[in-house]
C-alpha cells in the first residue's frame, strides 16, 4: 500500500518539473524575455553637418604650357650653356652656333650697302640739276633698296646664330651638346612654363555638368600619399571625347601645393559634385536594406526600434538622412544586423564617440567596445 501511494506522487512531481522547464525555455526564446541574453550594440547620435557627392579621377601633372625651341639655322653648335632643370628668363642665351661665314657675308653686305647709298646720293644731286635721266635715277634708288634688304636679311640670320629662350621657365629637355651639327628647324630644347602647375583629367559627362571654373578641389599625389594638396578648376573644356564620353577638365594647383608637385607625377583629383549643408548625417553602417527600403535601429530606453528612413548623398562613410530621424537620436552602428524590432539591448558609444556615465556604469568601456566590434554579446 505504501509503494502504491508514493508512485503517483513521484509522477506528479516529475510532470510539474517538466512544465516549469518548458516554460523557462519558451520565456528565454522571446526577445527581452526573462533569461534572454541581452546583446550589446554600439550607438552614435544623429548629427547635423555638410556632405558632398564626390568623384575622384587621375591625371598627369603638367606645366601650364611647354615650348619647343628649334634652330632657325643649320651649322655647328659652338656652345650649349644650359642643362635640364635650369631656370631661365625670357631672352636668356641657351646656345650659340658657328656664325663666322654669316659674319663674312654680313660684312660684304654692309660694304655693298654703303656703295649703293653713295651712288644714290650722287644720283639725287644730278637729278636735281637735270643731268641724269629719270630711269638712271630710279636705277640707283632701286639698287639702294636691294642692298638694304640684303643687309637686313643677313643681320636677322646672324641673330639666329644665338639661340634665346622665348619665355621664362625651366629647361625640361635638352637634345644637343656642344659640337653637334644641326639642321634647320632641329629640336634643341623644351621649356616648361611653371608659373602654374596643372593636371588635366577626364570627367564623365554625367558628372561634369556639376563642375565650373573656380570650384575648389583636393589633390593627392602617389609620390606623396600622406599629404592632401589643394587646387581649383581652371577651365572645363567645351567638348568631350565621343568614344570615352569624358570631358577634359584642367585643374590648377595652389601656389603652396605647386611647390610639391613635379611634371610627370600622377595626381588623383577629387571633385565635390553636389553639396548639401545643414543636413542630418549618420554612419553608412547604421543603415540597413537597399534603396527604397532603408531602415535604422533607434535606441529608446534600451530598446531597439526599427525605423524606416529616406536617404540622400553618401560620402566618406556618412549618409544623409532626408526623413525618418531627428537630430540627437541614437542609432545603432555596430551589431544591428542581428537585431529585431523591440529587442532589449545594452548600448556603448561607437568608436570615437564620448561615453556617458550611464554607459560606463553599465559595462567597462574596453569590454563593451570589444564586444560591439565583434558582434558578440558582452559577458
Amino acid at each position: 500500500m505504501i509503494r502504491t501511494r508514493v508512485f503517483p506522487l513521484a509522477v506528479l512531481l516529475a510532470a510539474c518539473g517538466a512544465g516549469d522547464e518548458s516554460t523557462q525555455t519558451a520565456s528565454a526564446g522571446r526577445p527581452g524575455g526573462p533569461g534572454a541574453r541581452v546583446p550589446t550594440v554600439a550607438v552614435q547620435p544623429v548629427a547635423r553637418g555638410s556632405i558632398a557627392r564626390q568623384v575622384t579621377v587621375s591625371g598627369i601633372v603638367e606645366p601650364l604650357r611647354t615650348i619647343a625651341v628649334n634652330s632657325q639655322l643649320s651649322g655647328a653648335l659652338t656652345r650649349v650653356v644650359v642643362e635640364e632643370g635650369d631656370a631661365v628668363r625670357a631672352g636668356a642665351v641657351l646656345a650659340r652656333l658657328d656664325d663666322r661665314e654669316l659674319a663674312s657675308q654680313l660684312a660684304a653686305a654692309e660694304a655693298a650697302y654703303q656703295v649703293a647709298e653713295a651712288a644714290f646720293q650722287r644720283a639725287e644731286q644730278l637729278r636735281d640739276r637735270r643731268i641724269i635721266t629719270l630711269p638712271e635715277y630710279e636705277r640707283d634708288r632701286t639698287a639702294l633698296s636691294a642692298a638694304r634688304a640684303q643687309l637686313d636679311q643677313l643681320r636677322m640670320r646672324i641673330g639666329y646664330a644665338t639661340v634665346n629662350a622665348p619665355v621664362s621657365g625651366v629647361i625640361i629637355e635638352k637634345n644637343v651638346e656642344t659640337g653637334d651639327v644641326i639642321g634647320n628647324q632641329s629640336h634643341l630644347f623644351t621649356i616648361a612654363d611653371v608659373s602654374q602647375i596643372v593636371a588635366r583629367v577626364g570627367v564623365s559627362e554625367l558628372d561634369v555638368v556639376d563642375l565650373a571654373a573656380g570650384d575648389r578641389v583636393t589633390i593627392t599625389l602617389d609620390a606623396l600619399p600622406s599629404q592632401q594638396l589643394l587646387g581649383s578648376i581652371r577651365r572645363v573644356f567645351p567638348s568631350g571625347d565621343p568614344t570615352t564620353r569624358l570631358v577634359p577638365v584642367e585643374v590648377v594647383f595652389d601656389q603652396a601645393s605647386a611647390r610639391l608637385a613635379r611634371p610627370g607625377f600622377l595626381a588623383r583629383v577629387t571633385f565635390d559634385l553636389a553639396t548639401s549643408d545643414n543636413v542630418l548625417l549618420v554612419p553608412v553602417a547604421a543603415v540597413l536594406g537597399g534603396e527604397g527600403s532603408s531602415a535604422v535601429f533607434v535606441i529608446d530606453n534600451e530598446t531597439a526600434i526599427r525605423r524606416t528612413v529616406n536617404t540622400g548623398l553618401v560620402s566618406q562613410g556618412r549618409i544623409e538622412i532626408v526623413s525618418g530621424l531627428s537630430e540627437g537620436e541614437n542609432v545603432v552602428v555596430t551589431g544591428n544586423n542581428t537585431l529585431r524590432d523591440g529587442m532589449t539591448v545594452r548600448t556603448v558609444p561607437a568608436l570615437g564617440e564620448p561615453q556617458s556615465s550611464a554607459t560606463t556604469a553599465a559595462q567597462p568601456p574596453a569590454a563593451a567596445t570589444a564586444a560591439a566590434a565583434s558582434g558578440r554579446p558582452a559577458i
